[in-house]
């Protein structure tokens, strides 16, 4: 993605952090045309042996478990806390709107777990990520059915060859820091979670 060195961000806890707390991606890969194919998921991301990797899994009906079997090179982007950028922030009237936010592109290596017990290994990931009391049902179920719906899925694991990580909070605009700051924190969801970050990267003051 369009890189400014002001927005990048080298700490790859800040990757993990963002990743964590918005787990919902973007996979990308190419169908056999050339032409991108995108599937939203949840994805969980841990520290492997050789670095970060992603698990999740696609319905089998869904082709781009076999654009990943073909060609297991693919992007994995995460879009993290995003909101408008007010020229109000500044102190003179000779400047425009913007918006700003915190993203994450991860390349990755992909390879497909067909395996039944791989797969319910990995279910477990995701059920501890967001519901963690569910791991008992999931236990508790029927045994054929446990396995007639892990037929239904096709898992990978997503090695991260390269990390982006773009976090625009208008670092190169430190006269609107404060303003923004404060804008932001009365603000929504999204923009409230924005001046938690301008606090992390010393951009404001709680």
């Amino acid at each position: 993605m369009y890189m400014p060195p002001q927005f990048r961000a080298r700490d790859e806890s800040i990757a993990v952090d963002l990743m964590r707390a918005h787990p919902l991606a973007s996979l990308v890969t190419c169908d056999d045309e050339g032409f991108p194919f995108v599937t939203h998921l949840p994805l969980h991301v841990e520290q492997g042996e050789g670095g970060l990797v992603l698990w999740g899994h696609v319905a089998r009906p869904n082709p781009q478990w076999r654009h990943l079997q073909a060609r297991p090179r693919a992007l994995a982007t995460f879009l993290g806390p995003h909101g408008y950028l007010s020229p109000k922030v500044y102190p003179d009237l000779q400047r425009v709107p913007s918006w700003n936010y915190l993203a994450v592109h991860c390349e990755v290596e992909a390879r497909l777990v067909e395996d039944p017990d791989a797969k319910d290994a990995l279910l477990k990931k995701l059920i501890g990520d967001h519901e963690p009391a569910y791991a008992a049902q999931w236990r508790s179920l029927d045994a054929d059915f446990a396995h007639k719906l892990l037929q239904g899925i096709v898992g990978f694991e997503l090695r991260i060859t390269d990390v982006q990580s773009k976090v625009k909070l208008n670092q190169h605009r430190p006269e609107s820091h404060r303003a923004l700051h404060a804008a932001y924190r009365d603000g929504g969801e999204n923009e409230r979670a924005l001046a938690g970050w301008m606090v992390r990267l010393g951009l404001a003051e709680e």
